[in-house]
């Protein structure tokens, strides 16, 4: 009895905040189907009193939304896998380094992401220009081939470490050389990693802003970030506009950590058993 009121009890609580982070974005698309055009509501209204499904074909019609979001679908699908690989290897080989070589990098890895992102934008912005990158998608692509942040590199790193050293002893007692331990036997085991890796690194290239409107200056290459912007510029009071096109944004993203959740629920199956 004890045990099912205290899962009982975690499923309320886990309910409640899942409700209350999923309310902003049914009241971002409950206001996103009011028509456009009229004033605010002055309070929160969770039914509109006229739907207006036309909002999201404007969007597309007033700028080249269609563009923009190819454009960021194009730079999210290049740059994650990018982004599992080279953080997977840079962490896989830190696992795999002797203690006192092992500590140090992981101390360097920890003092880069303490860097202030600022502080990167004027040397990237030259060495962009200067290898004639800027105004081109490559330019956002850029920073997976260095694994995007380190915080993906050490949690690589530190999923790789609480796997048994015995588990890579057999794979090289079979013949099997550092590649092919990674992708056989490392990798496969740290899959709840890098789902984690894969969505946050969806969602840092999904939703970057700073990145497009640095090293972009044509239409041709905008992403859906500086799309919104733009049509927040075209029509500052037309909110339900701006609404459709930032839950046309947020679709993408809900769906991806749908179709991780399996992958979280196999991560948590160990700790659950063990606590009974």
């Amino acid at each position: 009895m004890r045990s099912k009121l205290r899962r009982l009890s975690f499923h309320a609580l886990a309910g409640g905040a899942a409700a209350i982070f999923t309310l902003p974005l049914l009241w971002a698309v409950v206001a996103s189907l009011r028509p456009a055009g009229l004033p605010p509501p002055r309070t929160v209204a969770w039914l509109p009193d006229a739907v207006a499904l036309s909002n999201y074909r404007d969007i597309f019609t007033l700028l080249p939304m269609a563009r923009y979001l190819l454009n960021s679908l194009l730079v999210a699908a290049v740059a994650v896998p990018i982004t599992v690989v080279v953080a997977s290897w840079a962490g896989f080989a830190m696992a795999l380094l002797p203690s006192p070589l092992r500590g140090w990098l992981v101390l360097l890895a920890v003092g880069l992401r303490l860097v202030p992102l600022t502080t990167l934008w004027l040397p990237r912005f030259l060495i962009f220009a200067k290898v004639g990158l800027t105004d081109t998608l490559w330019a956002l692509v850029a920073p997976a081939w260095m694994g995007t942040s380190p915080f993906y590199v050490l949690l690589f790193y530190w999923s790789f470490r609480r796997l048994p050293s015995e588990v890579f002893d057999a794979a090289r007692l079979d013949g099997a050389g550092a590649l092919a331990t990674w992708a056989r036997v490392a990798l496969p085991l740290a899959a709840p990693t890098a789902a984690a890796v894969s969505a946050l690194s969806f969602v840092h290239y999904w939703s970057d802003f700073i990145n497009p409107l640095l090293y972009l200056r044509s239409d041709r290459t905008y992403t859906l970030a500086v799309g919104l912007r733009a049509l927040q510029q075209l029509d500052p009071t037309g909110m339900p506009l701006l609404l459709a096109g930032a839950v046309v944004m947020l679709l993408p993203v809900v769906a991806l950590f749908l179709s991780l959740q399996r992958l979280f629920w196999l991560a948590e199956a160990p700790a659950r058993a063990q606590g009974g």
